[in-house]
């Protein structure tokens, strides 16, 4: 074997930095010689190495494929009788190219179906979400309209609070509503009360609602947890961000259920 045959043969393993320090010199002195094919062959050589770090720049590859393909890599050039090429990219080299241009193919396809499937789920989500809205605008424009719907204003002792006002109908539940509310602090909520008539009757817990930005304020219940019957008044309270099981402060507004 002629000396440039084994330098070409040593190229590729000295672009991946796998040869000993003695072939590594040696290496590096042919080059130095000016040998046209090899400097060629080590530029082409270089050039592929850079592409696969393109091909999966996610992947990262373990110690142990690391450590075999650098075994791989210094057995082919060391071996007495590797099959020649016509050219200076050896078959491992491209089989390594082609398995990392599959599983790179691979990995973009599943993200664009997972990102399609995301789309498709927000999408649902969004009509839902719309229609519930529609649904429930309908139902709080029945309830407030309808003349079988029971008004109880909700009055507050404190003078720089609105009157809210509030609609039973005895089907389709309550609406209370308000403007110019102010928000309470932080995370705490507005929560709804229901004071039975019974005697020494405790407070039924209703839903929460913190007023919009304008200070709109719509609570809707369609499905309360007394009947208006049973109901003395209804009253409303600051409390904690997701409410309590009893009032934990002064009622704010507080309205008489009359007669349906």
């Amino acid at each position: 074997m002629s000396d440039r045959d084994r330098f070409r043969e040593l190229i590729e393993a000295y672009v991946l930095g796998a040869l000993d320090p003695e072939e590594r010199s040696a290496v590096e002195a042919h080059l130095a010689e000016g040998c046209a094919e090899c400097s060629k062959a080590r530029d082409e050589a270089r050039w592929l190495v850079s592409q696969l770090a393109y091909l999966a720049p996610e992947a990262q590859p373990s110690d142990l494929l690391r450590g075999r393909l650098l075994e791989t890599v210094h057995a082919e050039a060391r071996a007495k009788h590797a099959r020649k090429s016509s050219r200076s990219v050896p078959f491992w080299m491209w089989a390594a190219v082609a398995a990392l241009l599959v599983f790179t193919l691979y990995t973009s396809w599943e993200t664009v179906d997972l990102r399609r499937q995301i789309a498709e789920s927000i999408a649902r989500a969004q009509a839902e979400i719309a229609k519930r809205n529609e649904l429930q605008e309908m139902l709080e424009t029945n309830i407030v309209t309808d003349p079988r719907s029971v008004r109880i204003p909700m009055a507050s002792d404190k003078k720089d609070m609105p009157q809210l006002e509030a609609r039973w109908h005895a089907r389709f539940g309550i609406v209370v509503a308000g403007q110019n509310v102010p928000a309470p602090s932080g995370t705490r909520t507005l929560q709804l009360w229901l004071i039975p008539k019974v005697q020494n009757g405790k407070p039924i817990p209703s839903l929460m609602l913190r007023p919009d930005a304008g200070g709109k304020f719509m609570l809707l219940v369609t499905n309360p947890p007394e009947t208006m019957e049973a109901t003395k008044a209804l009253a409303i309270t600051e409390e904690p961000a997701g409410g309590s099981a009893q009032p934990t402060t002064k009622p704010i507004w507080v309205g008489t259920v009359g007669s349906p």
